[in-house]
């Protein structure tokens, strides 16, 4: 649709030709600029992972890094963690209004104090009349800095995620001062403060209480990195009752460091390319790539509505306390545009699951791409033909001091299955990233635990897997356990936890740790209360559980609920038992019978064993030779 006459169109740049590549769109030459695009941000990964010094950044890989137009769009993203990368263009373009704002302000200033010294007779330098506070060249974005932040109402995710961007300036851009494109990467750090080590407290009920807030600062001023003023800002939660500054101030700024790195290696590719294809092509392909995927999108909402017959999509998930995430898609097929309203979502909570609006924003456009039949890069053009209505106040539009670290984790994994529930594209999956966090005053350590993906049309659910909003990795176990004291007893994946179907759920896990030492730990964690749903007859998954053994008595399980924040001693064992992924369709028996009906009749027979049942599988811990949890011999340590 992009291409006219003789499979070009026309288009508006104004640079140079640059390797004989003229103004216009051509097929192979929009595949080559996605994947040139996509292998800057990837580049800028492979960077920030070798020169990063966290286990969260440098082993599980949570970091994410991308591109972004001049107006702060996203243009490009590596595939790296989807709840990062539609948030990071939020990030980009608070910047962006914020220094314009900023620069605005300083000239008028500037002018007004020129304006009086001319009245008065004084001399003017620059910098006002006594030589201070009017130059607008501090307010401005210049070659030589570097942008941090992490605040919610700037864009950020939740606090640990910390952005760092880069404006890119060209000396043949037609304004050499203003920059053209913006280069970006957010890492999780594994403690900025707050009440618990590792920054992600189970019940913090204020942004203050869960570490560092940076709305904007100058983390590298004219080339120089500002080591002072960013060590105060980590160590300032302390100021805060019952909270610490950052545990971990040498780790947070190597990586910091390792993210100017990364953004440093995105500016000098980005540069190649404009040096190859000239500024004006090169913006010109930028426009195109997000141009294909809008109407990429406008081309399936088109075909949503002729599958599912109708116009008016729904659906509604609830959270473990209770509170509903509501969602009505009005789809016009004429335009191929949608509107998202959220109205009916419950009230922002007096806890962390709240979700900033940029959190919305990533689980939309990321499914949206997910919906997309054919591969496009993920970018801003996905969003262009939606509008979204979101209640202020929800919890989905939190006031700016209510707690959002676990909306960043737990709400945005539902927010994801309630819209491709309205689509009727999948299963539910395990709905939650299972968040461990454990440390004291000299160690702290964080990390995702994987679980079942839901099934869909045509396919089973994949089991032990990060899903949707989560793309981390383990960290390996002897990494793992040389590094903090802990050992791994037991890592496997959890039988019979996927819904059953035509199509059955993923099989979530079982992760076991033993503590060497005294340890604070938090869990943070969904899908306790009410199970990943299954599609079209499928059945639900199971639930997650946790659970701790003192002194590693296995015959003795305390239940730990969905959300802890506990000491434990040495030798006690944590086991995190995650949820799987619902059913799609229903399955049926070699009679032809749907399992279903064949539960329902043994549920009607008080004779019946329940735990026998066709998908209703008894609580079982695999790994444990006594059989302490359930099952009997297997081997001490499955890894998965």
């Amino acid at each position: 649709e992009l291409e006219g006459e003789g499979g070009r169109a026309h288009a508006g740049g104004d640079g140079g030709d640059g390797d004989g590549v003229g103004k216009s769109v051509d097929a192979i030459m929009l595949s080559l600029f996605s994947h040139r695009f996509m292998s800057i941000a990837e580049q800028m990964g492979r960077a920030l992972q070798r020169t990063s010094v966290s286990t969260n950044i440098k082993e599980r890989l949570d970091f994410s890094c991308a591109l972004f137009g001049p107006t702060g769009g996203l243009v490009a993203n590596a595939p790296h963690i989807p709840v990062h990368l539609g948030s990071m263009q939020e990030a980009v373009r608070y910047q962006i209004r914020h220094f314009r704002q900023r620069s605005s302000a300083a000239a008028t200033a500037a002018a007004a104090a020129s304006a009086a010294a001319i009245v008065t007779g004084a001399s003017v330098n620059g910098q006002g009349k006594d030589g201070a506070g009017c130059n607008a060249n501090e307010d401005r974005l210049r070659p030589g800095d570097v942008l941090v932040s992490n605040h919610p109402e700037a864009g950020g995710s939740h606090l640990p995620d910390i952005t760092v961007i880069t404006p890119v300036f060209h000396p043949t851009s037609p304004t050499p001062d203003e920059p053209v494109f913006f280069v970006a990467s957010r890492g999780h750090h594994a403690d900025i403060g707050g009440i618990t080590p590792g920054s992600m407290p189970p019940h913090s009920t204020s942004l203050e209480q869960e570490g560092a807030c940076i709305m904007s600062f100058k983390l590298v001023r004219g080339g120089v990195f500002q080591e002072s003023g960013i060590t105060d800002i980590l160590t300032a939660p302390r100021k805060h009752p019952g909270c610490s500054g950052t545990r971990n101030l040498a780790d947070n700024l190597s990586d910091l460091r390792a993210q100017v790195a990364a953004n440093n290696k995105g500016i000098a590719l980005v540069g190649e390319l404009i040096g190859q294809y000239s500024l004006g092509v090169v913006q010109d392909y930028m426009q195109f790539i997000q141009d294909n995927a809008e109407l990429s999108v406008r081309e399936m909402l088109r075909a949503s509505e002729r599958r599912l017959g109708r116009r008016t999509l729904s659906a509604v998930e609830y959270m473990d306390d209770g509170t509903p995430i509501c969602l009505r898609i009005d789809i016009d097929p004429a335009e191929g545009t949608a509107h998202f309203d959220f109205t009916g979502t419950g009230p922002q909570v007096l806890g962390n699951w709240n979700a900033p609006r940029a959190i919305v924003y990533s689980a939309i456009i990321y499914c949206l791409r997910c919906l997309v039949g054919h591969d496009i890069p993920l970018n801003q053009g996905c969003l262009t033909p939606v509008t979204i209505h979101l209640p202020a106040g929800s919890l989905l539009s939190p006031s700016p001091t209510a707690a959002v670290v676990g909306g960043n984790v737990l709400t945005s994994q539902r927010c994801v299955d309630v819209v491709l529930r309205a689509f009727e594209a999948c299963a539910s999956s395990q709905g939650c990233m299972n968040n461990l966090t454990f440390g004291n005053d000299q160690v702290g350590y964080y990390e995702t635990i994987a679980g079942g993906a839901g099934a869909g049309p045509g396919w089973e659910g994949r089991s032990g897997v990060h899903t949707h909003m989560t793309n981390t990795r383990i960290t390996d176990p002897e990494i793992l356990e040389r590094r903090y004291p802990v050992i791994l007893q037991q890592f496997c994946l959890r039988p019979d936890s996927g819904g059953r179907g035509k199509y059955r759920g993923g099989d979530g896990v079982i992760r076991k740790l033993q503590f060497r030492d005294a340890l604070t730990v938090s869990l943070l964690c969904e899908r306790r209360a009410f199970h990943p749903r299954g599609l079209h007859g499928g059945g639900d998954a199971e639930c997650g559980l946790n659970l701790v053994y003192r002194g590693g008595d296995l015959d003795k399980p305390i239940n730990l609920g969905a959300k802890q924040s506990f000491e434990v001693a040495r030798g006690d064992v944590v086991c995190i038992l995650t949820p799987g992924g619902g059913g799609y369709g229903a399955a049926e028996d070699s009679s032809g019978a749907s399992v279903e009906a064949l539960e329902g009749a043994a549920a009607a027979d008080p004779a019946a064993d329940g735990a026998d049942r066709p998908g209703k599988a008894k609580l079982r811990c695999h790994g444990d030779d006594d059989g302490a949890c359930g099952t009997g011999p297997s081997p001490k340590r499955r890894h998965s």
